[in-house]
């Protein structure tokens, strides 16, 4: 039998570990540097003002003038923090020092905390693989200073910033590219780290809980005082302690995070940009990337609580519930009804003390189950579902009979839970996702206008299919978010004014798709006829819009439509060389039929008076020039075969040709001759706008509140609808009046600030974060 290793070849093998890790990081900083000017260079070259333009001009100069001196120091900092921080010096920090901290340092810890977020939200498994692995080989948790933690990594990194002479204000230029590629480089090594442990068979991370073993804290410094001196002689810490200890550091985590940014907003509800005055480059930091950050930093905080030794929950695969605790939630299913009977009386009731006697009978509930739990991970996962929706039922801009029967799906939200760890670490896991779109709907309007509503009965109805569903999971969550869905898009514009509106822009979006769609099909039609470059421009012009215009209102087979379409056939014809009589004589026959749909067609669009005289001459003008022309003429089975085409150009087009389309109130009253005036249309007008923006725009859900600045005038609006395509968005105001935003302009607003969403985060988001901070002032609750 093979002896065991030493504790000096376990410390060897660590050191052998972090030097790689470091060395492997240092040989990828060119590849991080390159990203960095890359992403200045193009930066560069995007529209801007004239201020922008300068900060922009400065920062690639400054960096292109100490990109080297940086990518050194930064390296050469790393590997002089390779030896792990002495067991003295852990002491003397634990003991009670304090430091007096210069805020550039404090700057510092927080840009990289923020950094750091990123980098971990990543590396994920690999870096909790490669870290509990060290500490089993070592014997005691990594410092905090370790430069495995990729908040050190990130710390050096924005210290040796500044060192080297670049400004902070250039760093949050390139923050987002920088913190992406770091995340991506240190991913690769921290696996690169576990492989090299488990070809030196250093235990996996399901077979440490029992292995490592942290030595209780001592002394004024330790952080959990009275608690962790009573913890078992064994000098494992007492489990309080050790949910002190992990919520700590969660609160020193989101001290940084709020310290930072405060006006992040966290998906899917909305997002902030930066308030006036924030600091120099902030601005150029994308708004939805912060709010995700900020987001996913409650996830891992949740994450860390949930996982650390006393618990020991499995965020990969979770084990069966325990037989008593499954046994208490099947009966639950069951009876659900039967133990809410009172809630039936509760719905009418809009008093405080109504949702407070709601609130304790969950609580009693929640209570019951802890006592069900036989293990320790379980009686955590229950206590911070419980504190959810506690959270949840205190929000009083929710409708009391809302927040009534949303306190019913605590019960299935916690099977979900247990069975499925990605609750804890998802922010689009459908059953958040669920509870956020109802919060989200209902924020701000009163009891009596919920009340009965259709709105609040398909809430009753969706939680009564959940609880009644015999397996509680992803699936039916998924199955009821897509009824639900289906059913604000068609309550949020069943209102006569909203529904006329939204009819307007959906014929408008299908006018401006076919008129696209036609010119490109026509263009290809013509692609190889002799044509005159006259007659080819008034068609993709002018032509296009008259079939799509013809097309809307009276449907792709009309009478007019067809002729509109045959007139367009007739007309290349006619417009093509005439070198026999026979020919020139059928041109001067048909003429004025074709004048006269020509002329009917224009009317049709608005071409009309001057304009259209001016149009038609220069077309018979053409004409004209066609009889003394000497080339070849068309052949008579093209003209055949375009005809064809033409008379079913709707089975030939397709959604690929949609693009950018024009948008402005005339063409809506012109469409269908209504008066446009309580329509507010903001079209794009050309602002520049990232393509994340753009995107972003293009997922806002539907039912969201925002408010809308628009002309120097606030809105609070309502986002009701979305056109198929999403290129037109509708907002209903309280005031009966709409704001049609075309999509660009709509990325251009959330960018600039102009369009805010009212809730800074989603409702399980927020909850989430209460649950945290009442976890932290009350850490014996978790396990208790």
């Amino acid at each position: 039998m093979d002896p065991q290793p030493s504790p000096l070849a376990h410390r060897r093998l660590a050191h052998l570990a972090r030097q790689r890790f470091v060395d492997g990081l240092c040989a990828s900083l060119p590849a991080l540097d390159k990203k960095i000017q890359d992403f200045l260079t193009e930066l560069m070259g995007q529209p801007g003002t004239q201020r922008d333009m300068q900060l922009r001009r400065d920062a690639w100069m400054s960096y292109q003038a100490h990109h080297k001196g940086w990518v050194e120091r930064t390296g050469r900092a790393w590997r002089e923090n390779l030896a792990p921080p002495t067991t003295t010096s852990r002491g003397a920090l634990a003991s009670g020092g304090l430091e007096l901290l210069s805020d550039d340092v404090v700057e510092n810890k927080i840009l990289a905390s923020r950094m750091a977020l990123t980098v971990l939200e990543h590396v994920g498994n690999p870096f909790d693989e490669a870290r509990k692995r060290t500490e089993h080989l070592e014997g005691h948790e990594l410092d905090s200073r370790d430069i495995l933690r990729p908040e050190t990594l990130c710390l050096r990194l924005v210290e040796q910033w500044l060192e080297t002479g670049l400004q902070r204000s250039d760093l949050q230029f390139v923050l987002d590219p920088l913190q992406r590629e770091l995340a991506v480089l240190a991913l690769g090594h921290y696996q690169g780290l576990v492989k090299l442990y488990d070809e030196h068979g250093v235990a996996a991370s399901d077979d440490l809980r029992a292995r490592v073993r942290r030595p209780a804290a001592t002394g004024p410094g330790s952080g959990s005082g009275a608690l962790a001196a009573k913890g078992p002689s064994t000098g494992a810490p007492e489990p309080a302690g050790l949910a002190s200890q992990a919520l700590q550091q969660s609160r020193e985590a989101m001290a940084r995070q709020a310290a930072f940014q405060p006006t992040m907003v966290a998906p899917p509800t909305g997002f902030h940009a930066p308030l006036p005055g924030a600091r120099p480059g902030m601005a150029f930091g994308n708004p939805l990337v912060r709010a995700r950050q900020r987001a996913q930093g409650v996830m891992v905080q949740l994450r860390r609580l949930l996982t650390q030794p006393t618990t020991g929950y499995d965020m990969v695969k979770a084990p069966p519930a325990s037989a008593a605790l499954a046994h208490a939630l099947a009966a639950h299913r069951v009876q659900a009804d039967t133990y809410y009977s009172g809630m039936a009386t509760l719905v009418q009731d809009y008093s405080p003390q109504a949702v407070v006697q709601v609130a304790n009978v969950v609580r009693e509930r929640s209570a019951e189950f802890k006592k069900k739990a036989s293990t320790a991970s379980e009686k955590a996962i229950i206590e911070v579902v419980a504190l959810m929706f506690q959270s949840i039922l205190s929000e009083d801009r929710i409708p009391p009979s809302v927040r009534v029967w949303v306190a019913r799906l605590q019960v299935p939200v916690l099977r979900v839970a247990l069975a499925e760890p990605e609750f804890f670490s998802n922010l689009t896991h459908p059953a958040r996702q669920l509870i956020d779109r109802m919060g989200a709907c209902v924020l701000g309007f009163d009891a009596s206008s919920i009340n009965g509503s259709a709105l609040e009965a398909e809430i009753r109805r969706i939680v009564q299919v959940i609880e009644q569903y015999p397996e509680t999971g992803r699936r039916v969550f998924e199955l009821v978010l897509g009824e639900f869905e289906k059913f604000l898009a068609k309550f949020l514009t069943e209102k006569q004014g909203t529904s006329r509106i939204v009819s307007v822009a959906q014929q408008v979006e299908q006018k401006e798709t076919l008129a696209i769609q036609y010119t490109i099909e026509m263009r290809t039609m013509l692609k190889d006829m002799p044509v005159r470059d006259e007659i080819r421009e008034f068609l993709f012009k002018t032509w296009a819009e008259v079939l799509a215009m013809s097309a809307v209102r009276n449907g792709a087979q009309h009478a007019d439509t067809v002729a509109y379409k045959r007139a367009a056939a007739d007309l290349v014809w006619a417009a093509s060389a005439k070198p026999n009589r026979a020919d020139r004589a059928q041109v001067i026959q048909s003429l004025p039929a074709l004048l006269q749909s020509l002329r009917q067609g224009l009317a049709l669009i608005g071409v009309a008076g001057q304009e259209q005289d001016v149009l038609i001459k220069g077309l018979t003008d053409t004409l004209a020039d066609a009889f003394l022309s000497k080339t070849a003429a068309i052949p008579q089975a093209h003209i055949d075969a375009m005809a064809r085409r033409l008379a079913n150009l709707e089975d030939y087009i397709g959604d690929e040709a949609m693009g950018d389309m024009p948008l402005n109130a005339d063409n809506i009253e012109m469409l269908l001759g209504i008066d446009a005036s309580s329509i507010h249309v903001i079209a794009d007008n050309g602002a520049p706008v990232q393509e994340e923006m753009v995107a972003w725009a293009q997922e806002l859900p539907r039912g969201t509140w925002f408010t809308l600045d628009h002309s120097g005038a606030s809105a609070q609006v309502q986002y009701v609808w979305h056109s198929e395509r999403k290129q037109l968005h509708l907002f209903a105001a309280m005031d009966g009046s709409s704001y049609l935003i075309q999509l660009r302009r709509l990325g251009a607003y959330l960018q600039a600030g102009l369009l805010v969403a009212q809730e800074e985060e989603s409702l399980t988001l927020r909850a989430t974060r209460d649950a945290l901070t009442k976890l932290d002032a009350n850490p014996e609750r978790l396990l208790g």
